[in-house]
C-alpha cells in the first residue's frame, strides 16, 4: 500500500467516526464554529466572549510589511501577558476574520506561527484573550501584491 492510499484510507475512517458519534467530543472540542464563520474583528471576539479589546505593547505581531505571494504569508503572534488562555490571528479583510486560534496554558509558551492566506492587503491583528475575557491586541497592515505589480 502506497503512503498516500494510507492517508486517504485513514481520513475516510476518521470521517466515519466522526459522523456516527463514535469518537469523543474532545476530539474537536475546541472549534467554535460561530468564531470562525464570524465576518468581522468584532463577531470573533464575541462569539469567543471577549471583552473589546484594548492595543497592547505585550502583544507582538510578526508579519511582512509587503507579502508578494497572498496564498502563503508568514504570521506571528507572541505575547508576554500574565494568565493568557488564547492568541488569535485575524485578517480584517479576508471572507473569515479568524485565521487561527491557539489555546494557551502554563505548559505553552504564548508563541505561536502560521501561514495564511490574504486575499488582499488588509491589517492584521494578533489577539491575546485572558482568563478573565479580556483581550488585547497588536495591529499591522499588510500590503498584498498582485503578480509582483503592486496592489
Amino acid at each position: 500500500m502506497k503512503r498516500r492510499d494510507a492517508l486517504k484510507n485513514s481520513a475516510a475512517v476518521l470521517g466515519m467516526l466522526l459522523a456516527a458519534g463514535l469518537l469523543p467530543q474532545a476530539a474537536y472540542a475546541g472549534y467554535n464554529k460561530a468564531a470562525f464563520d464570524a465576518k468581522t474583528v468584532a463577531e470573533v471576539l464575541k462569539a469567543l466572549g471577549a471583552a473589546a479589546p484594548a492595543e497592547s505593547k505585550e502583544v507582538t505581531l510578526t508579519a511582512p510589511d509587503i507579502a508578494e505571494n497572498g496564498a502563503v504569508v508568514p504570521l506571528g503572534a507572541a505575547t508576554s501577558l500574565p494568565n493568557v488562555k488564547q492568541v488569535l490571528v485575524l485578517v480584517e479583510k479576508n471572507p473569515n476574520t479568524l485565521v487561527a486560534s491557539f489555546a494557551v496554558s502554563d505548559a505553552v509558551e504564548a508563541n505561536f506561527l502560521t501561514r495564511a492566506k490574504l486575499g488582499q492587503s488588509s491589517d492584521v491583528y494578533a489577539v491575546a484573550i485572558t482568563g478573565d475575557g479580556k483581550a488585547f491586541y497588536a495591529k499591522k497592515e499588510v500590503k498584498v501584491t498582485l503578480g509582483g505589480c503592486g496592489g
